[in-house]
């Protein structure tokens, strides 16, 4: 019986050495689970979802790794979570290929909580190691668990001039002391401070927001920031203190006022012996509003008396006998939820390239590039010298600053010396500017450009796309782009920086979303103003041009309004974001049917659009709008088309939620639209629509209202029209320029949409750079239309071009059968005169790369092709080409597979990984 006893435990034993090394084996140290985010982001704070969703990426130098299973797990602490302990959740093995948005299932989330996560893969190629750890934390879930007070200041002081057109507020100074008896092992601050914050601990501002909290409408919602301020806080006396800016919250123009800044603060201290200590925001605070700043508005600038400065205000033992008590106010109208989105940081510093005395006795600084944000200045002089900024983004003929097109804004900041011995720093707090130049007055003594820096701000947010060619105009335009679109990321996507407007105008984001999404990760920030659309939308259905809706801007059109299907639409493909399409299916659906039982006529067309193909370029370039009736678009046909296109997009939507009979009911509607439309507009005989603008055949062509027996015979109207009527140029408004570049890749004429960028005349973006932009302009003709109407930073006349940058030269594309880049479609559009594109773009799987050069009878590119992904891949080629991979012996391969030839194509189908091809004898 011993003998057998220790035979069995031998083997028991042998076993168990057996499944190690198996699983040893298993594992594959050359493939990593890498970039853990939740919610798209990087270990974010203060979550309020209570199912926050997961994505990750896999890292390999071998080919063709496609993942198989996963298994997540979610730890109350990282020493259960190292120790394989998934107490709040263990996913299990989960047989999906999927890697990004998985939602989780564990155990109920509570307010506060910390969660550390990760998670392994097993793949075609072997089993992962556990990632490394990640980790997110709850924020307050409940009203009933804000202990804390709104507290601030209802009223006005002698100083301010609250009833002027041009607002004039204060900063708000709130502090506090407090006593804790031990060093804390964990401290979490939530802070909701409207309009905006800043946030100081003993003596330091903390953290690196800018002009926070993001904006919203404030009647609806308001949203806190999460920090831990574990390592902050000191054992003993502590002080905070807040900052408050007027934002957008006490508007900036009296007419559009909202409420006094006030705040809410909560803080919550653990202790190693498990006891907690709160701190909130209550009557027991002081406040005066008599501080440095003495007035600020986004609009008009910030002014900064350091005279009235009081040192130390925020550490202990300052003396606020004279500060006031705060008052216990009535909170914000809007729910107070957590802010999901990236806050505003500084991104950037750029140094001045010159400064210039002129005639008046001032001095004009000249940044070199058209920025967004504010002056950083060092001075020295007397005691109450006051230094005073004007920004402005043009300048007069003598030299001195032109403010006309800031329509009213006073974009002016003012430093008053408190004559010290040393040089004296500031910066603003709580305002930006959009500007190249500045103008000076007041400086002591002769400035030098080194006395300044330009302090460039923005949404924090990864840039993911890179992209540059052989055409340095090209590139030129591209960088103009970039600067346009990242200035104006405010926590929400405006028109522009520098007047007194700065809104979120739906139209102007449409399609160029899309485009920005290739740079920029937006998806948190669109997914936002989704948001912020949505509840614009009134009981009726009606939805708002503008977001958040600072303006009331109920025009029922069919454009501006469709943004919310557009932007939604681009979240899911582009990130495969599936929440907002889950989450406003119903709200879009409401809004659709209401413009329909409204105003659609009896024979099925759509009447409604408020701005037609806006900002068409005129055929006189000091006109403001067009004057020959055959470049405008009928708007019928634009409201009818754009109707159609929404219904499609709810179709695909139907289609994506499962629910068949709302997509037979949108298909049916759709097929009277277009019978509809063709009707009505149609001329069959001369093979275009309405009057024949470009916009007109374009946007039938791409919504898919041409008959297919017509659809040569219109794209050859678009052609005759640019080619011989426009010589080139564009000739479309912003709708037109949101399917232009990809209409012509599309119906086989990439050559026109080329030779169009090459061009630097009016009406080009060669043009504009020639005449010395650095961004992108509101208006084609912005150097010589009158100078009020025209914005020298705007994103809308970009249209799709950005999308037709990264899609259709670099050939960098997300596949119609799957979203988020999970099947690839690598495709560069070869044009006479472009000899080398180099893209990238890292979407939600990892890092796509294309890079491509030609010479006259070859053509060699390289690719990158993310784990846990496929792409198809074309390669230019001729009959007698020869296609060859650097790598390979011969192709196709195990990990090339050949598919088909089309046109001038081969077309091969590839796993994930690195590969440079060369083909000779190609087709020039």
């Amino acid at each position: 019986m011993k003998g057998i006893y220790l035979s069995g435990k031998f083997i028991v034993l042998f076993n168990v050495f057996l499944i190690f090394c198996t699983y040893t084996r298993s594992v594959n140290s050359n493939i990593g689970v890498v970039n853990l985010r939740c919610e798209l982001i990087d270990n974010p704070k203060g979550l309020d979802v209570v199912s926050p969703r997961f994505s990750w990426e896999l890292k390999s130098d071998m080919k063709s790794i496609v993942q198989k299973s996963f298994r997540i797990l979610v730890a109350s602490s990282l020493n259960k979570l190292n120790a394989n302990e998934g107490d709040l959740w263990d996913s299990k093995q989960v047989n999906s290929g999927e890697s990004i948005f998985i939602p989780y299932n564990g155990k109920p989330l509570k307010s506060g909580m910390e969660c550390y996560w990760k998670v392994y893969v097993v793949t075609n190629k072997g089993k992962t190691e556990w990632s490394s750890p990640a980790k997110w934390t709850m924020g307050i879930l409940t009203p009933e668990e804000w202990k804390a007070q709104w507290i601030g200041l209802d009223k006005s002081f002698v100083w301010e001039n609250q009833k002027a057109e041009c607002t004039r507020m204060s900063a708000r100074y709130f502090r506090k002391e407090f006593n804790i008896q031990q060093r804390p092992v964990k401290a979490i601050l939530y802070l909701c401070g409207l309009g905006l914050y800043k946030l100081h601990i003993n003596g330091d501002i903390v953290g690196q927001q800018e002009l926070s909290p993001t904006p919203t409408d404030y009647r609806k919602e308001v949203k806190y920031n999460t920090f831990d301020i574990t390592e902050i806080l000191q054992k003993g006396t502590n002080a905070i203190g807040v900052v408050l800016g007027n934002g957008r919250f006490f508007h900036m123009r009296r007419t559009d006022s909202f409420e006094y800044p006030k705040l809410i603060l909560q803080m919550e201290v653990e202790f190693a012996d498990g006891s907690k200590q709160l701190l909130i925001s209550d009557k027991s605070w002081k406040v005066t509003a008599n501080g440095p700043i003495i007035a600020n508005n986004e609009y008009d600038g910030e002014e900064y008396d350091a005279r009235k400065e009081m040192p130390e205000w925020d550490r202990t033992n300052f003396d606020d006998a004279l500060w006031l008590n705060v008052e216990s106010v009535n909170p914000p109208k809007g729910k107070l939820g957590a802010q999901l989105n990236q806050n505003i940081k500084i991104v950037e510093t750029v140094h001045p390239v010159s400064i210039q005395s002129i005639k008046n006795g001032n001095y004009i600084l000249d940044m070199g590039q058209n920025i967004v944000g504010w002056l950083k200045m060092k001075v020295k002089g007397n005691r109450g010298t006051q230094v005073v900024l004007r920004f402005a983004e043009f300048l007069n003929e003598d030299g001195t600053v032109n403010q006309d097109n800031l329509r009213g804004a006073l974009a002016t900041d003012k430093y008053i010396l408190k004559g010290s011995e040393e040089i004296e720093e500031w910066e603003p707090s709580f305002i930006s500017h959009g500007f190249r130049f500045v103008e000076i007055s007041g400086f002591p003594g002769i400035p030098k450009s080194s006395d300044f820096e330009g302090k460039v701000v923005c949404d924090e947010m990864e840039q993911t796309g890179f992209f540059e060619t052989s055409n340095t105009l090209i590139n030129q335009i591209y960088k103009n782009a970039y600067w346009s679109i990242r200035g104006n990321y405010r926590g929400m996507p405006t028109d522009c920086p520098q007047r007194s407007e700065r809104m979120g105008w739906t139209g102007d984001r449409a399609i160029g979303s899309f485009g920005e999404s290739f740079i920029f990760n937006n998806n948190n920030l669109y997914a936002k103003w989704v948001n912020d659309i949505c509840i614009t939308q009134r009981e009726d259905g009606s939805v708002s041009d503008i977001a958040p809706s600072y303006w009331s801007a109920y025009t029922d059109n069919m454009t501006w309004p469709g943004t919310y299907l557009t932007v939604s639409e681009m979240l899911y493909e582009q990130f495969g974001n599936k929440e907002p399409i889950v989450k406003y299916y119903s709200s879009m659906k409401k809004w659709l049917y209401y413009m329909r039982d409204k105003y659609m006529t009896e024979d099925n067309l759509m009447p409604r659009d408020q701005y037609g193909d806006w900002c068409t370029p005129p055929e006189n370039p000091t006109y403001n709008d067009p004057k020959d009736s055959t470049l405008i678009t009928n708007k019928t046909l634009i409201g009818t088309s754009y109707y159609y296109h929404m219904l499609k997009l709810l179709e695909k939507f139907a289609h994506i939620l499962n629910r068949p009979d709302d997509a037979i009911e949108f298909e049916r509607q759709s097929i009277q639209v277009k019978d509809a439309y063709n009707k009505k507009f149609f001329n069959k005989d001369k093979g275009y629509y309405s009057n024949n603008t470009v916009t007109a055949n374009l946007l039938s062509l791409k919504f898919g209202l041409v008959p297919e027996s017509h659809e040569k015979v219109v794209f050859e109207n678009v052609e005759k029209r640019i080619l011989n009527d426009f010589k080139g140029h564009v000739s479309t408004g912003i709708i037109g320029n949101q399917w232009l570049m990809r209409g012509l890749s599309e119906n086989g004429r990439p050559d026109i949409a080329y030779q169009m960028l090459l061009k630097t005349d009016y009406p080009s973006f060669g043009y504009m750079i020639k005449k010395g932009a650095t961004t992108i302009w509101e208006h084609w003709n912005g150097d010589a239309m009158e100078k009020w109407i025209d914005s020298q930073n705007h994103v809308m006349q970009l249209g799709d071009l950005i999308i037709w940058f990264y899609e259709n030269l670099a050939g960098i594309k997300d596949s119609p059968e799957s979203c988020g880049f999970k099947k690839i479609i690598m495709k560069p559009e070869i044009i006479d005169g472009l000899d080398e594109v180099k893209g990238s773009f890292h979407s939600v799987h990892g890092l796509i790369e294309s890079s491509w050069n030609k010479g006259n009878s070859s053509f060699h590119w390289n690719i990158s092709i993310p784990c846990n992904t496929t792409a198809i891949v074309y390669i230019p080629t001729s009959p007698d080409a020869i296609v060859n991979e650097k790598n390979e012996k011969k192709i196709p391969s195990k990990n090339i597979k050949y598919l088909w030839k089309e046109n001038q194509y081969t077309v091969f189908e590839v796993g994930s990984g690195h590969y440079f091809f060369s083909v000779e004898n190609v087709t020039k």
